[in-house]
């Protein structure tokens, strides 16, 4: 709570946000419900903060500015950050396989988080807990609005290389919860390759890799 910069009236809120499919119970619901809820409540967030932010601002120019600010990888960043990992309720599998470092788990717990907030205290509350940390994101915005597969395959074309090529290497985990491993590679033999619990997420992942090499070799 104190990371969170919210204190629960109704605890048994955040105890559900931080419970993982993987180890719920009739008796012991997850936090599937409140991360449906959490998304929207970020969304509406976000929509309205990018407004103030930018009043001339075209729907054109706000649309890849309020995708960076929602997306399950920002998510996970600001789980991160508030080291929520640590009190992830988790089955045991779960917990063998790094669940607490998993983008997918931790975005999922984060926006159950924000849910479990407005609940608790309502929507102003909760925009407040919001703002406060992704005041940072919002104000970098336009450099984090392209993807980052988008900015590889600009890379890319900019040298006169073919598109990126993705390939799936593996898939792990149980139903519920898949891991997925993918690999990109450039025509030059570059690769980086990156695991999240679905596909779009482990090409993104792999893409800002791949990304970070590029810019390190430059």
């Amino acid at each position: 709570m104190e990371r969170l910069g919210h204190t629960f009236d109704r605890p048994e809120l955040l105890l559900r946000a931080l419970t993982h499919p993987s180890i719920s119970t009739p008796t012991r619901p997850d936090n599937q419900r409140l991360e449906f809820l959490g998304d929207r409540v970020l969304g509406l967030v976000m929509a309205e903060a990018l407004l103030a932010a930018d009043k001339g601002a075209r729907e054109g120019q706000l649309a890849p500015r309020f995708n960076a600010l929602v997306r399950k990888e920002t998510c996970a960043e600001i789980a991160r950050e508030i080291d929520l990992g640590v009190v992830l309720k988790l089955g045991r599998s779960e917990m063998l396989s790094g669940g607490r470092r998993k983008q997918a788990v931790l975005g999922d717990a984060m926006e159950a988080v924000i849910a479990a907030v407005y609940l608790d205290a309502g929507f102003n509350v909760a925009r407040d807990v919001i703002l406060t940390h992704w005041a940072k994101r919002i104000d970098q915005v336009d450099a984090d609005s392209r993807d980052a597969k988008t900015l590889l395959q600009e890379w890319a074309q900019a040298r006169g290389l073919a598109l990126p090529d993705y390939t799936e290497i593996s898939r792990s985990g149980p139903d519920h919860a898949p891991v997925f491993s993918i690999e990109v590679r450039l025509e030059t033999g570059q690769a980086a390759r990156a695991e999240a619990g679905n596909k779009r997420q482990a090409e993104q992942q792999a893409a800002s890799t791949l990304l970070a090499q590029l810019g390190s070799a430059d």
